[in-house]
Protein backbone atom coordinates (compact mmCIF):
# COMPACT_ATOMS: atom_id res chain seq x y z
CA UNK A 1 0.00 0.00 0.00
CA UNK A 2 1.87 3.05 -1.07
CA UNK A 3 -0.21 6.67 0.02
CA UNK A 4 -0.33 9.12 -2.15
CA UNK A 5 -0.68 12.88 -1.34
CA UNK A 6 -4.30 12.55 -1.68
CA UNK A 7 -4.41 9.95 1.14
CA UNK A 8 -1.51 11.63 3.42
CA UNK A 9 -4.07 14.86 3.29
CA UNK A 10 -6.96 12.64 4.35
CA UNK A 11 -5.09 11.17 6.74
CA UNK A 12 -3.89 14.26 8.55
CA UNK A 13 -7.29 15.91 8.13
CA UNK A 14 -8.83 13.49 10.54
CA UNK A 15 -5.92 12.18 12.71
CA UNK A 16 -7.96 12.72 15.78
CA UNK A 17 -11.16 11.59 14.83
CA UNK A 18 -13.85 8.66 15.80
CA UNK A 19 -12.38 6.06 13.01
CA UNK A 20 -16.42 4.46 13.55
CA UNK A 21 -18.19 7.95 12.79
CA UNK A 22 -15.50 8.05 9.42
CA UNK A 23 -16.58 4.98 8.52
CA UNK A 24 -20.29 5.47 8.37
CA UNK A 25 -19.78 8.93 6.35
CA UNK A 26 -17.47 7.48 3.92
CA UNK A 27 -17.75 3.89 3.66
CA UNK A 28 -15.57 1.08 2.28
CA UNK A 29 -13.86 3.29 -0.15
CA UNK A 30 -11.89 5.14 2.48
CA UNK A 31 -11.46 2.09 4.94
CA UNK A 32 -7.94 1.54 3.80
CA UNK A 33 -7.22 4.88 5.22
CA UNK A 34 -9.25 4.86 8.29
CA UNK A 35 -7.41 1.65 9.21
CA UNK A 36 -4.28 3.91 8.71
CA UNK A 37 -6.02 6.89 11.35
CA UNK A 38 -6.98 4.02 13.54
CA UNK A 39 -3.22 2.42 13.68
CA UNK A 40 -1.57 5.96 13.90
CA UNK A 41 -4.50 6.29 16.60
CA UNK A 42 -2.71 3.15 18.91
CA UNK A 43 0.65 3.94 18.41
CA UNK A 44 0.77 8.30 19.23
CA UNK A 45 2.85 7.47 22.54
CA UNK A 46 4.21 3.94 22.04
CA UNK A 47 5.71 4.91 18.49
CA UNK A 48 5.79 8.47 18.56
CA UNK A 49 8.37 8.59 15.66
CA UNK A 50 6.34 5.98 13.25
CA UNK A 51 2.81 8.04 14.01
CA UNK A 52 4.47 11.32 12.55
CA UNK A 53 5.97 9.37 9.67
CA UNK A 54 2.58 9.67 7.11
CA UNK A 55 5.16 7.54 4.22
CA UNK A 56 5.44 4.85 7.03
CA UNK A 57 2.14 1.59 6.17
CA UNK A 58 1.16 0.19 9.64
CA UNK A 59 0.18 -2.80 9.71
CA UNK A 60 -3.74 -4.21 11.53
CA UNK A 61 -4.36 -3.28 15.28
CA UNK A 62 -3.51 -6.93 16.54
CA UNK A 63 0.41 -6.32 15.35
CA UNK A 64 0.09 -2.87 16.93
CA UNK A 65 -0.73 -4.79 20.21
CA UNK A 66 1.95 -7.31 20.40
CA UNK A 67 4.19 -4.66 18.86
CA UNK A 68 7.38 -3.63 20.67
CA UNK A 69 7.72 0.15 21.82
CA UNK A 70 10.30 2.68 20.66
CA UNK A 71 11.34 2.58 23.99
CA UNK A 72 11.86 -1.25 24.50
CA UNK A 73 12.78 -2.03 21.17
CA UNK A 74 15.85 0.51 22.12
CA UNK A 75 16.72 -0.99 25.39
CA UNK A 76 16.80 -4.82 23.77
CA UNK A 77 19.10 -3.62 20.58
CA UNK A 78 21.08 -2.32 23.78
CA UNK A 79 21.97 -6.12 24.73
CA UNK A 80 22.64 -7.40 21.48
CA UNK A 81 25.39 -7.00 18.69
CA UNK A 82 27.37 -8.82 16.40
CA UNK A 83 27.59 -9.45 12.48
CA UNK A 84 24.56 -11.08 11.78
CA UNK A 85 21.03 -11.69 14.14
CA UNK A 86 17.66 -13.40 13.03
CA UNK A 87 14.39 -12.20 13.73
CA UNK A 88 12.29 -15.20 13.87
CA UNK A 89 8.42 -13.36 14.54
CA UNK A 90 9.80 -10.16 12.46
CA UNK A 91 5.77 -8.70 12.36
CA UNK A 92 5.60 -4.95 12.27
CA UNK A 93 9.44 -5.03 12.23
CA UNK A 94 9.76 -2.51 14.95
CA UNK A 95 12.44 -4.92 16.66
CA UNK A 96 14.09 -5.57 13.90
CA UNK A 97 14.78 -1.67 12.50
CA UNK A 98 16.48 -1.10 15.91
CA UNK A 99 18.33 -4.43 15.85
CA UNK A 100 19.76 -3.23 12.47
CA UNK A 101 21.60 -0.32 14.40
CA UNK A 102 23.85 -3.33 16.19
CA UNK A 103 24.59 -6.00 13.84
CA UNK A 104 26.29 -5.82 10.00
CA UNK A 105 23.13 -7.73 8.53
CA UNK A 106 19.65 -8.75 9.87
CA UNK A 107 17.42 -10.98 8.76
CA UNK A 108 13.74 -10.61 9.11
CA UNK A 109 11.30 -13.67 9.04
CA UNK A 110 7.60 -13.36 8.97
CA UNK A 111 5.02 -16.05 7.53
CA UNK A 112 2.49 -12.93 6.73
CA UNK A 113 3.09 -11.75 3.22
CA UNK A 114 1.19 -8.40 4.33
CA UNK A 115 2.87 -7.70 7.04
CA UNK A 116 6.29 -8.86 5.01
CA UNK A 117 5.71 -5.61 2.25
CA UNK A 118 4.49 -3.49 4.54
CA UNK A 119 8.13 -3.81 6.81
CA UNK A 120 9.98 -4.28 3.28
CA UNK A 121 8.06 -1.09 2.39
CA UNK A 122 8.89 0.84 6.06
CA UNK A 123 12.52 -0.18 5.96
CA UNK A 124 13.08 1.58 2.75
CA UNK A 125 11.27 5.05 4.06
CA UNK A 126 13.57 4.65 7.52
CA UNK A 127 16.97 4.39 5.16
CA UNK A 128 17.81 1.15 6.80
CA UNK A 129 19.35 -1.00 4.11
CA UNK A 130 21.12 -3.86 5.84
CA UNK A 131 18.15 -6.06 6.58
CA UNK A 132 16.81 -9.18 4.41
CA UNK A 133 13.37 -9.69 4.44
CA UNK A 134 11.92 -13.06 4.16
CA UNK A 135 8.30 -14.02 3.71
CA UNK A 136 8.36 -17.76 5.11
CA UNK A 137 7.79 -20.27 8.33
CA UNK A 138 10.70 -19.04 10.75
CA UNK A 139 10.88 -22.48 11.78
CA UNK A 140 11.03 -24.01 8.67
CA UNK A 141 13.52 -21.11 7.55
CA UNK A 142 15.87 -22.10 10.21
CA UNK A 143 16.23 -25.84 9.47
CA UNK A 144 17.06 -24.87 6.15
CA UNK A 145 19.60 -22.07 7.23
CA UNK A 146 22.81 -23.54 6.64
CA UNK A 147 24.87 -20.13 8.33
CA UNK A 148 25.29 -19.41 12.27
CA UNK A 149 24.02 -16.29 13.68
CA UNK A 150 25.28 -14.59 16.01
CA UNK A 151 21.77 -14.12 17.52
CA UNK A 152 18.50 -15.31 17.30
CA UNK A 153 15.90 -12.97 18.26
CA UNK A 154 11.95 -14.33 18.83
CA UNK A 155 8.84 -12.60 20.39
CA UNK A 156 6.60 -15.90 19.86
CA UNK A 157 2.71 -14.87 19.71
CA UNK A 158 0.87 -15.06 22.84
CA UNK A 159 -2.29 -15.30 20.81
CA UNK A 160 -4.02 -19.12 21.13
CA UNK A 161 -5.73 -20.43 17.86
CA UNK A 162 -8.93 -19.54 19.48
CA UNK A 163 -7.76 -16.00 20.25
CA UNK A 164 -7.36 -16.20 23.75
CA UNK A 165 -4.90 -14.62 25.71
CA UNK A 166 -1.73 -17.40 26.62
CA UNK A 167 1.17 -16.77 29.43
CA UNK A 168 2.72 -20.51 28.79
CA UNK A 169 5.58 -20.63 26.76
CA UNK A 170 4.76 -23.70 25.44
CA UNK A 171 1.56 -22.48 24.08
CA UNK A 172 2.83 -19.22 21.78
CA UNK A 173 3.75 -19.54 18.33
CA UNK A 174 6.50 -20.78 17.37
CA UNK A 175 7.11 -23.19 20.12
CA UNK A 176 10.67 -22.05 21.49
CA UNK A 177 10.56 -24.52 24.00
CA UNK A 178 10.31 -27.37 21.57
CA UNK A 179 12.21 -26.17 19.08
CA UNK A 180 15.07 -24.91 21.91
CA UNK A 181 17.53 -27.20 20.16
CA UNK A 182 17.45 -25.90 16.80
CA UNK A 183 17.32 -22.30 18.00
CA UNK A 184 20.49 -23.15 19.91
CA UNK A 185 22.14 -25.14 16.92
CA UNK A 186 21.80 -21.78 14.60
CA UNK A 187 23.25 -19.41 17.29
CA UNK A 188 25.43 -19.86 21.08
CA UNK A 189 23.07 -16.82 22.04
CA UNK A 190 19.07 -16.28 22.40
CA UNK A 191 17.37 -13.01 22.95
CA UNK A 192 13.57 -14.21 23.57
CA UNK A 193 10.78 -11.53 24.67
CA UNK A 194 7.93 -13.13 26.33
CA UNK A 195 4.42 -11.53 28.21
CA UNK A 196 4.95 -9.36 31.67
CA UNK A 197 2.49 -12.17 32.91
CA UNK A 198 4.79 -14.94 32.30
CA UNK A 199 6.15 -16.95 34.97
CA UNK A 200 9.59 -16.52 35.74
CA UNK A 201 10.92 -19.55 38.14
CA UNK A 202 8.93 -21.32 35.61
CA UNK A 203 9.60 -19.96 32.55
CA UNK A 204 13.58 -20.24 33.88
CA UNK A 205 12.77 -24.02 34.36
CA UNK A 206 11.46 -24.98 31.33
CA UNK A 207 13.76 -23.27 28.94
CA UNK A 208 17.07 -24.76 31.14
CA UNK A 209 19.15 -21.98 29.01
CA UNK A 210 18.55 -18.96 30.82
CA UNK A 211 21.93 -16.85 31.58
CA UNK A 212 20.04 -13.96 32.42
CA UNK A 213 16.54 -12.12 32.68
CA UNK A 214 15.70 -8.67 31.65
CA UNK A 215 12.41 -7.17 33.59
CA UNK A 216 11.26 -4.28 31.46
CA UNK A 217 9.17 -1.59 32.97
CA UNK A 218 7.97 1.71 31.22
CA UNK A 219 7.30 4.58 33.53
CA UNK A 220 6.68 1.78 36.74
CA UNK A 221 4.58 -0.59 33.94
CA UNK A 222 6.06 -4.13 33.20
CA UNK A 223 6.00 -3.98 29.36
CA UNK A 224 8.23 -6.77 28.52
CA UNK A 225 10.06 -10.04 30.38
CA UNK A 226 13.65 -10.85 28.31
CA UNK A 227 15.54 -13.83 28.42
CA UNK A 228 18.93 -14.38 27.58
CA UNK A 229 19.78 -18.17 26.72
CA UNK A 230 23.03 -19.20 26.35
CA UNK A 231 24.49 -22.29 24.68
CA UNK A 232 26.68 -23.00 28.42
CA UNK A 233 25.51 -23.84 31.49
CA UNK A 234 25.35 -21.18 33.74
CA UNK A 235 24.44 -21.88 37.91
CA UNK A 236 24.21 -17.82 38.13
CA UNK A 237 21.62 -16.19 37.19
CA UNK A 238 21.22 -12.65 37.00
CA UNK A 239 17.90 -10.77 36.94
CA UNK A 240 17.96 -7.27 36.02
CA UNK A 241 14.88 -5.06 36.85
CA UNK A 242 15.10 -1.78 34.63
CA UNK A 243 12.58 1.22 34.92
CA UNK A 244 13.04 2.61 31.59
CA UNK A 245 11.75 6.77 30.65
CA UNK A 246 8.60 7.20 28.37
CA UNK A 247 10.65 10.23 26.90
CA UNK A 248 13.29 10.30 24.85
CA UNK A 249 15.85 8.94 24.65
CA UNK A 250 14.34 6.86 26.88
CA UNK A 251 16.93 6.22 29.48
CA UNK A 252 16.83 4.12 32.58
CA UNK A 253 15.77 5.79 35.60
CA UNK A 254 16.04 3.26 37.99
CA UNK A 255 17.91 0.11 37.08
CA UNK A 256 18.66 -3.38 40.00
CA UNK A 257 20.00 -6.47 39.73
CA UNK A 258 20.18 -9.57 41.82
CA UNK A 259 20.92 -13.08 41.84
CA UNK A 260 17.80 -15.74 41.74
CA UNK A 261 19.38 -17.91 44.47
CA UNK A 262 19.65 -14.51 46.49
CA UNK A 263 15.84 -14.90 47.18
CA UNK A 264 16.39 -18.44 48.40
CA UNK A 265 19.84 -17.82 50.87
CA UNK A 266 19.22 -14.40 52.23
CA UNK A 267 17.85 -13.84 55.51
CA UNK A 268 15.74 -10.73 55.69
CA UNK A 269 14.92 -8.08 59.18
CA UNK A 270 11.52 -7.58 60.03
CA UNK A 271 10.73 -3.83 61.67
CA UNK A 272 7.77 -2.09 62.58
CA UNK A 273 7.14 1.53 60.62
CA UNK A 274 10.32 3.71 61.05
CA UNK A 275 10.63 7.55 59.56
CA UNK A 276 10.88 6.35 56.17
CA UNK A 277 8.91 3.94 53.62
CA UNK A 278 10.00 2.72 50.10
CA UNK A 279 8.06 0.83 47.60
CA UNK A 280 9.83 -0.78 45.00
CA UNK A 281 8.99 0.31 41.09
CA UNK A 282 6.85 -2.51 39.49
CA UNK A 283 9.97 -4.26 37.93
CA UNK A 284 11.14 -5.42 41.18
CA UNK A 285 8.22 -6.60 42.36
CA UNK A 286 8.03 -8.58 38.92
CA UNK A 287 11.63 -10.06 39.49
CA UNK A 288 10.67 -11.07 42.74
CA UNK A 289 13.70 -9.63 44.25
CA UNK A 290 11.78 -8.91 47.71
CA UNK A 291 14.86 -10.12 50.21
CA UNK A 292 17.38 -9.05 48.05
CA UNK A 293 16.20 -5.31 47.25
CA UNK A 294 15.85 -5.37 51.28
CA UNK A 295 19.37 -6.68 51.61
CA UNK A 296 21.46 -4.38 49.12
CA UNK A 297 20.17 -0.82 50.79
CA UNK A 298 20.31 -2.12 54.19
CA UNK A 299 16.37 -2.27 54.70
CA UNK A 300 13.74 -3.93 56.79
CA UNK A 301 10.70 -5.17 55.46
CA UNK A 302 7.87 -4.17 57.26
CA UNK A 303 6.16 -8.17 57.25
CA UNK A 304 7.70 -11.17 55.15
CA UNK A 305 4.38 -10.87 52.54
CA UNK A 306 3.91 -7.22 52.42
CA UNK A 307 7.00 -6.10 49.88
CA UNK A 308 7.09 -2.91 52.07
CA UNK A 309 10.65 -1.66 53.50
CA UNK A 310 11.40 0.72 55.88
CA UNK A 311 14.66 2.36 57.63
CA UNK A 312 16.11 5.04 60.20
CA UNK A 313 17.66 7.13 57.75
CA UNK A 314 16.78 8.50 54.25
CA UNK A 315 17.99 6.01 51.58
CA UNK A 316 17.61 8.31 48.33
CA UNK A 317 19.14 6.16 45.69
CA UNK A 318 15.80 3.36 46.22
CA UNK A 319 14.80 1.78 43.11
CA UNK A 320 11.24 2.41 43.66
CA UNK A 321 8.92 5.67 45.45
CA UNK A 322 10.59 7.21 48.83
CA UNK A 323 8.01 8.33 51.44
CA UNK A 324 8.34 10.07 55.16
CA UNK A 325 5.96 7.91 57.02
CA UNK A 326 3.71 10.24 59.39
CA UNK A 327 2.05 7.89 61.36
CA UNK A 328 0.58 4.22 61.90
CA UNK A 329 -2.81 4.24 62.48
CA UNK A 330 -6.26 1.53 62.68
CA UNK A 331 -8.16 1.07 59.27
CA UNK A 332 -11.03 3.28 60.56
CA UNK A 333 -12.57 6.79 59.79
CA UNK A 334 -12.07 8.54 63.13
CA UNK A 335 -8.06 7.33 63.21
CA UNK A 336 -7.06 8.81 59.91
CA UNK A 337 -10.16 12.13 60.39
CA UNK A 338 -7.12 14.18 61.59
CA UNK A 339 -4.86 13.25 58.51
CA UNK A 340 -7.02 13.92 56.09
CA UNK A 341 -8.57 17.24 56.54
CA UNK A 342 -10.54 17.72 53.01
CA UNK A 343 -10.54 13.75 52.91
CA UNK A 344 -8.08 13.43 50.41
CA UNK A 345 -5.92 10.50 50.27
CA UNK A 346 -3.99 8.44 47.44
CA UNK A 347 -4.64 4.77 49.03
CA UNK A 348 -2.31 1.49 47.90
CA UNK A 349 -3.13 -1.95 49.44
CA UNK A 350 -0.04 -4.24 50.17
CA UNK A 351 -0.91 -7.78 52.18
CA UNK A 352 -4.22 -6.41 53.39
CA UNK A 353 -7.73 -8.49 53.19
CA UNK A 354 -9.67 -6.21 51.55
CA UNK A 355 -9.61 -4.08 47.68
CA UNK A 356 -8.88 -0.24 47.30
CA UNK A 357 -12.17 0.07 46.15
CA UNK A 358 -13.60 -1.41 49.09
CA UNK A 359 -11.40 0.57 51.37
CA UNK A 360 -11.95 3.46 49.86
CA UNK A 361 -15.75 3.17 50.36
CA UNK A 362 -15.65 2.12 53.86
CA UNK A 363 -12.77 5.04 54.90
CA UNK A 364 -14.83 7.60 52.89
CA UNK A 365 -11.58 9.09 50.93
CA UNK A 366 -11.40 10.97 47.98
CA UNK A 367 -8.61 10.42 44.96
CA UNK A 368 -5.88 13.00 44.93
CA UNK A 369 -4.28 15.02 47.47
CA UNK A 370 -0.77 14.82 49.33
CA UNK A 371 -1.15 11.97 51.35
CA UNK A 372 -0.38 8.27 50.31
CA UNK A 373 -2.17 5.61 52.65
CA UNK A 374 -0.70 2.15 52.44
CA UNK A 375 -3.06 -0.49 53.88
CA UNK A 376 -1.02 -3.59 55.24
CA UNK A 377 -0.38 -6.17 57.70
CA UNK A 378 2.18 -5.94 59.73
CA UNK A 379 4.94 -8.49 61.33
CA UNK A 380 2.55 -9.19 64.51
CA UNK A 381 -0.62 -10.04 62.24
CA UNK A 382 -1.78 -6.30 62.52
CA UNK A 383 -3.99 -4.66 59.91
CA UNK A 384 -2.56 -1.05 59.87
CA UNK A 385 -2.47 1.92 57.14
CA UNK A 386 0.40 3.63 57.13
CA UNK A 387 -0.16 7.81 56.83
CA UNK A 388 2.78 9.02 54.39
CA UNK A 389 4.09 11.89 52.33
CA UNK A 390 6.40 11.43 49.11
CA UNK A 391 9.93 12.64 49.68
Amino acid sequence: MTLSDLDRAFIVQHFTDDTKQLLLKYGSAKQPLIAQIEARQKIRYKLHSWYENLDLVLPAVVSLEQSSSEATAQYKASLVAGKLLIDLTGGMGVDTSYFASRFERVIYVEQNETLVAQAKHNFEVLGIKNIDCICADSLHFLAQFSQKADWIYADPARRSVAAGRVHLLQDCQPDVVQNLPLLLQKSGQILLKTSPLLDLKQAISTLQKVNEVQVVALQNEVKEVLFLLKNTDNQVIKIHSVNLSDTPPYLPIQTFTHLIDDETNLAVKLHNPLPYLYEPNAAILKAGAFKSVAGQFDLYKIAPHSHLYTSEILVSNFPGRIFKCQATVKADTKALASYLPNGKANLTLRNFPSTTDELRKKLKLKDGGDVYLFATTLANGDKRILVCKKV
